[in-house]
């Protein structure tokens, strides 16, 4: 089960990528939707299970964020350039800033044995729930061809973006 909940960590680095590329290079935003569903259905089942199966580790701790970072980056990138979309890129940049800021503030207290301050707390969770949303969302709006959703995907960036400020 180890190797499973591992598999489902990886498979987030490994995917981003390639929902790069489909919809950067192909416009087979269909795929990069189903994909980008997949990987969010991962990072909700590789913590369910090693809470579970008692499979907690610090690995685990350090390399899902990371994950998450990672597909977040590639999909934030690949909307900016599909979209030719300013406010993607700059809402993008401001989530990204913060999630980098989070990742240095966990290492910091890491390093002085203080890791219970960046704790992932339930607003955390919330906010992850909030981008699995906006970026499906965009993706919807691509494959449809609907500037209408593309557009409500715009306000839900702007919550996500705001939000992001508040949760860990």
């Amino acid at each position: 089960m180890n190797y499973f909940i591992q598999f489902l960590t990886f498979f987030r680095i490994f995917i981003a990528p390639v929902i790069y590329i489909l919809i950067t290079t192909f416009n087979f935003y269909g795929w990069a939707l189903f994909l980008f569903i997949l990987a969010s259905i991962s990072d909700y089942f590789d913590g369910f299970f090693a809470r579970k199966y008692n499979f907690e580790s610090s690995f685990g701790e350090v390399i899902d964020p990371v994950a998450d970072k990672i597909l977040v980056t590639f999909l934030i990138l690949a909307l900016s350039i599909e979209i030719s979309s300013i406010f993607i890129g700059m809402a993008g940049g401001m989530i990204l800033i913060r999630e980098f800021w989070v990742s240095g503030l966990r290492n910091l207290n890491a390093r002085q044995a203080n890791s219970n301050a960046t704790q992932v707390t339930f607003l955390a969770k919330i906010k992850t729930s909030i981008q699995f949303i906006t970026f499906s969302s965009y993706l919807i709006g691509l494959a449809l061809e609907n500037s209408l959703i593309v557009f409500i995907s715009n306000f839900f960036l702007f919550v996500h973006a705001s939000f992001s400020g508040f949760s860990n």
